[in-house]
């Protein structure tokens, strides 16, 4: 395939310092980049599974997070509002 590219000044400065080093063209050089960035880009990395650990939270004894208003009743009193 034939085609025009704009390259980014730093794509351009990797890819002939890449020229220079291996003694490539400009076209051996940019298919042989294309082809290792777009198997790179293929590649996933396993994830770790996210896990919740559960821990106590210190809740006084006789109290319960079930009802909140009357968790901030017992807690600030019947006059807190």
């Amino acid at each position: 395939m034939r085609t025009t590219v704009t390259l980014d000044k730093d794509v351009e400065r990797n890819l002939k310092e890449h020229m220079r080093k291996t003694g490539g063209s400009f076209k051996e050089s940019v298919n042989e980049l294309l082809r290792i960035g777009l198997l790179k880009a293929g590649e996933t990395s396993p994830l770790t599974p996210f896990t919740v650990r559960a821990r106590p939270l210190g809740l006084r004894e006789g109290l319960s997070y079930d009802n909140v208003e009357d968790l901030l009743d017992q807690l600030d009193g019947a006059f807190r509002r």
